[in-house]
């Protein structure tokens, strides 16, 4: 069983990126575990003099240990501004370190999301790659998810219960699984 932890970029309750979380959480192919984490919205913004080993908030120790029990992230993101959300790049900031040994370092890590934009939040996606990757995880790219005018297309309706999305999250989960698949028998291999 492949366990797949899942961040939502938004904090907000309600969001459309939530609800596209909680939908692939939902539609899980078989053989992963999805399961959402909640806790980084209690992280401290980071700050070199926090991250003291043994002194950590208990936020930080919940959210590292998370990270580390995981074999992947699924990354769920909105776009503010034309970028990520605040938390988000705290979130990778608080996984990136310490230096050399962090939760997120070699994870395999997959980002998608939607936002009322047309494009679908493809530059926060692009900006949370590129973030995710100098934080040293493994940034799988072969497959991507960008749903356009959410809040227009979610307004009435789950994204659980809009057929084209289903379908869509369906193939990106199942390409997932795959990629980690492949990089699972790539290691054993080397």
């Amino acid at each position: 069983m492949t366990d797949i932890l899942v961040l939502v970029g938004s904090l907000r309750a309600a969001s459309t990126n939530r609800q596209l979380a909680q939908a692939a959480v939902e539609l899980a192919p078989e053989g992963a575990n999805l399961h959402l984490y909640e806790g980084h919205g209690a992280l401290p913004l980071y700050n070199e003099d926090v991250d003291v080993e043994g002194q950590l908030p208990e936020a930080v120790v919940e959210y590292r240990a998370a990270i580390a029990a995981a074999d992947a992230v699924l990354v769920v993101t909105p776009e503010h501004n034309g970028t990520i959300p605040a938390n988000l790049k705290n979130a990778i900031d608080w996984s990136s370190r310490p230096f050399g040994s962090s939760s997120i370092s070699g994870k395999p890590l997959a980002i998608i999301g939607t936002s009322f934009a047309q494009f679908g939040g493809v530059w926060a996606q692009n900006e949370a790659r590129k973030a995710y990757g100098i934080a040293g995880a493994r940034v799988i790219e072969s497959t991507v998810l960008a749903v356009p005018n959410s809040m227009v297309r979610f307004a009435e309706t789950h994204p659980k219960e809009d057929a084209e999305i289903v379908e869509q999250l369906r193939a990106f989960l199942t390409q997932f699984v795959a990629d980690l698949d492949a990089l699972e028998t790539e290691e054993q291999a080397a």
